[in-house]
Parts: C-alpha cells; structure tokens; sequence
C-alpha cells in the first residue's frame, strides 16, 4: 500500500557565507526505477570545491538514476542501487579532483539519498548531513553523524554529552569524493506511525534542538512554507553556514 506525500525542500546560503555549497534535489514522483527521491549535500573544501563537489553529486546522481529502466514491479528494497551509484559518484568526484588539483584539492560532500515506497524509507547517507523520522508526539535521528566525535561517542571512548562540547564535533571522518573507496551507510526504517521525514544540512541541525524541529515540522498547513519557517528560522539564530532542508510530509490528508 502506498503512502500519500507531500514534499518540499530549500537551500540558503546563510547569514555568514558568501557562498552556498550546499545542494538538494526533490522528487515525490518517479525517477528512472524509484518511485521517488530526495537528496541533501554539503560540500567542502577550496574556494569553489564544495559547491562543485555537492551540486556534480546531486546533478551525477539524479542523472544515472534517470538513465535506468523503470522496474515492472516495486523492489524489496533500493538500498542496493542507491549504493552503487553513490559509490560510482564518489570514484568520480575523486578522479575529478585529482585532475583539477589547484582548484579541487580536498573537496568532497557529505551525501543523503532516501526513497519511500510501501510504507518503508530507504537510505545512503555519509557524513554529517542528518535524516530526522517525526511522530505527533516525537523526533528521533536516523542516522548517524560521521564525525570525530560521533566516533568516539560510538566506540564508548566518551560520552554523549562530551562528543556534544567536543573540539571535534564538526570534524568530518567520512565524505564522498574525498577518497577513492567510501564507507556508505544504507539502511532501511519503517515508516509506521511516522508522519514526517525530514533531511537536513548541519546549517540547519546545528541552529536549533531536536524538539525546535520538531515543532515547526509538526505544524498544520503546506510543507512549502514549514521548509521556509526551517530556514528562516535557522538564519534568525545566526545563519553561520548554509542551510537545507528537505521535508516529506506523510500525514493524510495533509495540504501540499
């Protein structure tokens, strides 16, 4: 059985940088075998590094998914093929830097791609851009942040609330295109009793606290204005990076 979607999504480059490296693509209809899809990157590195590696990320993604047949039938699962094609992108954001060392030494994009179909979401995601399942009542992070201190968190070195204040807390340990082979994470969530999906940039997680998010996802009304009350929001509290957010609004019945 098919869920009703609504889905919005806005990027903004912030109150402080001069330029936006962040990117997004949304989809709530098909695209090439997938029923739909929604992307989220930040890019980084070099003067205009980040911009290229997020928007060739997206744009190269968008692109090979589309180029692919439609299925007969849904599949079990898209995790498989969103992983393929996110490893190809970063084989070719590597040799892309590689060929342009002075303008793209170091670049490389944190990577977000989900689809949902029959009540379940599917994801590859790596790096600090985040993915945030909303109930009515609450808000829970789906992935995991591919930071230092996230690291530590994880492997039991320090605790929660020290990996929040550490040093390293912003310090990337996995990208795509940074490296000729990524460790991705793909993985599946059902959607049962979930009324929101939201993907986000660190630009907007970073500015505000779960339960601020939640509020404003949970709020009646079109997906397109709460995706701008989440960025205008974001800016009014500093706007120290560039923002994005995409939300997917799986309520009934819930205004597009």
């Amino acid at each position: 059985m098919g869920l009703s979607m609504y889905a919005a999504g806005l990027t903004h480059t912030g109150q402080v940088r001069s330029q936006n490296q962040d990117a997004i693509f949304v989809s709530a209809d098909a695209v090439g075998p997938l029923p739909n899809l929604f992307i989220v990157a930040d890019g980084m590195g070099g003067h205009k590094a980040g911009d290229v590696a997020s928007n060739q990320a997206v744009e190269r993604f968008h692109k090979y998914i589309s180029e692919m047949p439609k299925p007969k039938e849904p599949a079990d699962s898209y995790i498989q093929l969103l992983y393929s094609v996110a490893e190809r992108i970063n084989r070719e954001l590597f040799e892309l830097a590689r060929a342009h060392p002075e303008e793209m030494h170091g670049m490389g994009t944190t990577f977000i791609a989900c689809v949902i179909e029959g009540g379940r979401a599917d994801f590859v995601h790596v790096g600090d851009s985040r993915v945030y399942a909303v109930t009515p009542e609450g808000i829970e992070q789906f992935s995991n942040d591919h930071t230092y201190a996230e690291e530590m968190f994880r492997a039991g070195e320090i605790t929660a609330e020290e990996a929040r204040m550490h040093p390293k807390r912003h310090h990337l340990t996995r990208v795509l295109g940074f490296d000729p082979y990524v460790e991705l994470d793909g993985f599946s969530r059902n959607l049962e009793g979930i009324s929101s999906v939201l993907l986000c940039t660190d630009g907007l997680s970073n500015m505000m606290d779960d339960g601020q998010l939640m509020k404003i996802v949970n709020r009646e009304g079109y997906v397109e204005i709460r995706v701008q009350v989440l960025v205008d929001e974001a800016n009014a509290r500093g706007g120290s990076d560039n923002i994005s957010a995409v939300l997917i609004d799986l309520r009934e019945g819930t205004q597009q």
